[in-house]
């Protein structure tokens, strides 16, 4: 009886390592499909928001909200709003004074880079003007 537990316990776990190696072999991805389902992205990206994303989109809700509160404000026997005044003054870039003079002072010192290499310099407002859009 000894004899015949140790070949038993020898075939049940060779037979156990060999079922192993053919499941992880023939499953593979398996492990790569956990939580990809209904609740969750199927891409690993980074998401897109949902909504508008373009400016004209943006500033029309926001037309749309100024118009409202001026239909308010009329209401309550107060004046209009004037709609584009306030959606200019709600969507003006504002610059922080430090962020300005930051940028200035790179320009500033890629200029005299430049004169070193011999090119010309930048025109520094105009430049200074350029990377504020690329931060916008």
């Amino acid at each position: 009886m000894q004899d015949v537990f140790g070949t038993v316990l020898f075939v049940v776990v060779a037979l156990g390592v060999v079922i192993a190696g053919i499941t992880m072999a023939t499953s593979s991805g398996a492990y790569k499909q956990i939580g990809k389902g209904g609740l969750f992205g199927d891409d690993d990206g980074p998401r897109r928001r949902e909504g508008g994303g373009s400016a004209a989109v943006r500033d029309e809700e926001i037309r749309q909200m100024l118009q409202a509160r001026s239909d308010r404000r009329v209401r309550k026997g107060g004046e209009p709003l004037d709609i584009e005044a306030e959606l200019t003054a709600l969507t003006r870039t504002q610059v922080d004074p430090q962020l300005l003079a930051e940028i200035r002072e790179l320009v500033a010192s890629r200029n005299r880079r430049r004169i070193r290499q011999g090119k010309e310099p930048l025109d520094v407002e105009a430049e200074v003007a350029r990377q504020l859009g690329d931060l916008s």
